[in-house]
């Protein structure tokens, strides 16, 4: 006779699988979907629309900390945390919808990748592209930063609530060999 260890589970496992019911994760997910949508035409509009009046105030900076330091200098404190506080809040989306929205990257690692890799393509397009803007590491650095913030607030909870993960087989799941019946 099989003990109570060695038994599959069915009713649990499956509440631990999905902790929502199919019809809120699928209302979460396309919320999460819109909201990204949303998202990528507000980031659109703060990053790439052209600046004349500030083209000759733009420099390229590849080096880490150097417009930093440049907010930080500034004599109104104000100016300093609308510049780093806006780069911080335009990342904080995307370590919450992210890992909703294509569960695959969950994980803090693929979240802050895919934030850097898509806010470098953002940072690219400005520096070629757009009179009066240009290419700055530090804004990819903060962008990111706010993407981890979001994350670890909102966006992993979130995702496993909506994409919960297949239980582990652990050793007291496994049916030993020496056991038959």
């Amino acid at each position: 006779m099989a003990s109570a260890a060695s038994r599959p589970r069915t009713a649990g496992s499956r509440n631990e699988r999905h902790p929502l019911p199919l019809p809120v994760r699928l209302l979460a997910t396309l919320c999460a979907f819109t909201f990204m949508v949303a998202f990528a035409v507000v980031l659109a509009r703060l990053t790439l629309e052209p600046s004349p009046a500030s083209e000759a105030l733009t420099h390229t900076n590849l080096r880490p900390g150097d417009s930093l330091k440049a907010y930080l200098d500034q004599p109104e404190l104000r100016d300093a945390v609308r510049q780093i506080g806006g780069n911080i809040l335009l990342g904080v989306p995307f370590g919450i919808l992210v890992p909703v929205v294509a569960p695959r990257t969950r994980g803090i690692l693929r979240v802050l990748l895919m934030t850097a890799i898509v806010m470098l393509l953002v940072e690219f397009a400005q520096g070629a592209l757009v009179t009066g803007r240009a290419f700055d590491i530090d804004d990819v650095i903060l962008n990111t930063t706010g993407a981890l913030i979001g994350y670890l607030l909102l966006g992993r909870r979130l995702s496993r609530a909506v994409h919960a993960r297949r239980p582990r087989r652990g050793r007291a799941d496994r049916k030993p060999s020496a056991e038959k019946a």
